[in-house]
């Protein structure tokens, strides 16, 4: 079982203990994106610390921790895991597995894989996030994504290109209503026949967040198709 953590100002472990119910989703968030914003992926390679992370597995291809409609790079010693709603998703009251429990489904996707930055030394994860083939482009998918977020605001949108892929990606801010605390968080998504796929960098605060952006730049930098 993932052994993910959203913390207390989620609801508390995030997948490890998946019967404890986070703060519940909703439909709604307080976006502010900036319309002609773009930027590329290598543009932002080396994120806010200004170092680039070293690689370390690659995920998405078969045989890979985590099987994808993509593939990209891990930073070094970053601990990916797949994740399968249908046997670690909480059970509903018809008694099986709610595979539409917020902790494992955010809007149009869901959660697949997670990459755990603990044994690189900082709390917080990549986590990957997959959906069914449709017409909606990145852009629409990540808006809804957030849309989905109780209580994120601020969104900033821009573009992004990557080995033929084109992208959208956000950052914004996720307050806790109950620690009153607020926190930089930031995703990308692309589309592809399989699917739409989203990846969201989650960490305990802005802190860890800064910490951890050339490992999210690294993944975005490496994307391509599987």
């Amino acid at each position: 079982m993932a052994a993910g953590i959203r913390g207390g100002w989620r609801g508390a472990v995030y997948v490890a203990l998946s019967t404890v119910v986070a703060t519940g989703c909703s439909t709604t968030a307080d976006e502010s994106p900036k319309a002609g914003t773009s930027a590329t992926s290598t543009d932002q390679a080396s994120g806010a610390t200004g170092t680039t992370a070293k690689s370390g597995a690659t995920l998405g291809p078969a045989g890979s921790a985590c099987e994808l409609p993509v593939s990209f790079d891990t930073a070094e010693d970053w601990k990916p895991q797949s994740i399968d709603a249908a046997t670690q998703a909480p059970i509903g009251t018809d008694g099986t597995r709610d595979i539409t429990d917020p902790l494992f489904r955010q809007g149009p996707v869901s959660l697949v894989c997670e990459i755990d930055a603990k044994p690189a030394g900082n709390i917080g994860y990549l986590r990957v996030w997959t959906g069914k083939p449709g017409a909606d482009d990145a852009t629409t998918v990540l808006k809804a994504f957030v849309a989905a977020e109780h209580g994120a605001g601020k969104a900033v949108y821009r573009t992004f290109d990557a080995d033929g892929l084109s992208g959208a990606e956000v950052e914004y801010v996720y307050t806790s209503e109950a620690l009153h605390e607020s926190s930089k968080e930031s995703a990308f998504a692309v589309t592809t026949d399989d699917g739409p796929v989203v990846v969201h960098l989650d960490g305990l605060d802005t802190g860890e967040y800064t910490e951890m952006l050339p490992a999210y730049r690294l993944a975005q930098r490496t994307l391509r198709t599987t």
